[in-house]
């Protein structure tokens, strides 16, 4: 390992999931499966979304952006093990780590509020189905995935630029993938008191725990009204409407407390790298066959593009 000790640094190192050159190899397949996968079926989502006039509805529309952000994330945190193995070693110059870290964050954040919004869609489908077309209009789709793009872009800034200002740090050796805000901070030995305090207020509470409990609001109101129900076909077809939307949140969920909510120490961190590589690698991949698999416009059209 490099090491400076309370100098400015040029570069980093991303030490990667494992030092062991055998489960580089296996991590480096696996992670290459999973990369090529998780392209290959959001693209095809993507693609089936904007070619069949049949998915060119609110619920589609949203979902084409996750497709977009599920891919960009993915590409920009799995290709670190891809080029460090090829390249032998995972040297990351200093300005590339920070650009790294931003668009990380910006699209793990636009994510976040896309699922929210996603969920007050669900909302209305179910609870004012008469008036779904009329509130969930072209325009208001196009307002609030704008609002997705843009939120997610600027709350990440602000760590970003605390991070820039940090004078020394201990190590130049990230124990991480790819470059994250906690194992970075962990490294530094600038006072980080305000960027831990920024991270809890905005990070956990604004865009981890508002969307959560907004998440938890919209689907307590969506449960209520199924159970209003009163036909077992008709409840069976409004939870089906929303059942994959709810899948793809409670792994989001369970993983980011899982890998989150845990004392800033090295053995976290080892026990971090593999969370992050489920929220990054294998999340991604799931999504499209979640909502394909469970949703049967998406299956129909798929049948149809392929006559």
């Amino acid at each position: 390992m490099e090491k400076q000790n309370h100098t400015m640094l040029t570069h980093f190192i991303i030490k990667g999931i494992s030092d062991d050159p055998e489960v580089r190899v296996i991590f480096f397949i696996l992670v290459l499966f999973l990369y090529l996968i998780t392209l290959g079926g959001n693209m095809t989502i993507l693609l089936l979304i904007c070619l069949d006039r049949h998915l060119h509805t609110a619920m589609y529309f949203f979902l084409s952006h996750l497709s977009i952000f599920d891919m960009i994330s993915a590409t920009i945190t799995l290709h670190n093990i891809l080029v460090s193995f090829i390249k032998g070693n995972g040297a990351i110059p200093y300005v590339t780590c920070l650009t790294q870290l931003y668009f990380f964050g910006s699209f793990n954040n636009n994510e976040s509020v896309l699922l929210t919004v996603m969920s007050f869609d669900r909302y209305v489908a179910i609870c004012n189905p008469l008036r779904y077309t009329m509130i969930m209009n072209p325009k208001v789709c196009l307002s609030l995935a704008i609002f997705s793009w843009i939120i997610g872009f600027l709350d990440i800034m602000p760590f970003v630029i605390l991070l820039s200002g940090f004078s020394c740090y201990r190590s130049n050796v990230i124990n991480h993938f790819f470059c994250d805000i906690v194992p970075i901070m962990k490294l530094s030995c600038s006072d980080t008191r305000v960027l831990e305090t920024l991270f809890f207020y905005e990070g956990m509470i604004l865009l981890s725990l508002i969307p959560f409990l907004l998440n938890f609001i919209f689907y307590f109101l969506i449960i209520v009204a199924i159970l209003k129900i009163s036909s077992s076909s008709g409840k069976r077809k409004a939870f089906y409407t929303c059942s994959s939307h709810l899948t793809v949140l409670l792994l989001l969920y369970t993983t980011l407390v899982l890998q989150y909510q845990r004392p800033i120490t090295e053995d976290s961190l080892d026990y971090n790298k593999f969370f992050a590589l489920f929220n990054t690698a294998a999340l991604p991949m799931l999504n499209p066959f979640i909502y394909s698999i469970k949703n049967k416009d998406v299956k129909l059209a798929l049948k149809r593009r392929l006559r």
